[in-house]
């Protein structure tokens, strides 16, 4: 089937080759000779003779959001841990750190082709501790009290507003929108990177500082990551339509975790500003 969305192209394409090379959940299916049918043939159900299981389990919407709860109530676990765990003198090293780690292999698990869900599990961890990490630090370091509940029910609350949105196709992932928010978040991308460099560097260009600059660039990035998840509905619905293998629900649990933390930390980061005003 065809799709506008590039990432779902290929991955249709991978699934369509396992389909013809005959991969399924328990290895390749029985070749034709030596008494097997042909694959994709009816197995004899005869007694004494039990039929195979099927070749490809597709994914559903249901295995996407098991997965989805799994890698959030892991992210959750690890947040926790490192913020009991780690001592306030090594947050900075740690945020930065589990920052650095957590990019590399999102972006190793971006530009795979195949679903490894043994990479997507350490993503959430270390998603955890830098989730932890950031928390602790506005919370405990710079004592605005009751931020992180107000972040976290600011972040779902954007979420299922999202969700909502997309079930009435109020908001449409309609080629042009595809092609849209992949620049502007790629544009993002470079810039927040860039600025993360300088700032290593004690050079503040004042995108995320308590400033009119700041209110701009923190809204900017709020109201993409809310529609990221646009993107992010509209790969698994086309993902389940096209009969993607089940272990890419990995990967769409994966986008999902993604924007979900991104999300956070700007709202986290822009509710800091309204305390700080204080």
């Amino acid at each position: 089937m065809k799709t506008s969305n590039p990432v779902l192209s290929r991955l249709g394409q991978a699934a369509e080759r396992e389909r013809a090379a005959g991969y399924g959940p328990y290895g390749p299916a029985p070749q034709p000779g030596y008494g097997q049918p042909a694959y994709g043939d009816p197995y004899p159900t005869a007694a004494g003779y039990p039929s195979a299981p099927p070749a490809v389990q597709p994914m559903t919407l249901d295995d996407v959001v098991v997965k989805t709860v799994l890698l959030l109530g892991l992210t959750g676990i690890s947040a926790v841990a490192a913020w009991n765990l780690i001592p306030d003198a090594l947050i900075g090293p740690a945020w930065i750190g589990a920052a650095l780690v957590g990019l590399v292999l999102g972006l190793v698990i971006l530009f795979s082709r195949m679903a490894n869900p043994a990479l997507v599990l350490t993503y959430a961890v270390i998603e955890g501790v830098f989730v932890g990490m950031v928390s602790k630090f506005f919370e405990n370091i710079l004592g605005y009290q009751g931020i992180i509940l107000q972040a976290v029910i600011a972040t779902f609350g954007v979420f299922f507003l999202m969700a909502g949105l997309y079930k009435a196709r109020v908001i449409r992932a309609t080629p042009k929108f595809i092609r849209g928010m992949i620049a502007v978040m790629a544009g993002l991308f470079a810039v927040m990177l860039i600025n993360f460099v300088l700032a290593l560097f004690d050079v503040n260009t004042g995108l995320r500082d308590n400033g009119p600059l700041g209110y701009i660039f923190s809204l900017v990035c709020i109201v993409v990551a809310a529609l990221s998840f646009i993107l992010n509905f509209n790969e698994i619905e086309e993902g389940v339509r096209m009969g993607l293998p089940q272990r890419y629900s990995w990967t769409a649990a994966f986008g999902i975790l993604v924007g979900l933390v991104w999300l956070y930390i700007e709202i986290l980061r822009l509710l800091s500003f309204f305390q700080g005003d204080d």
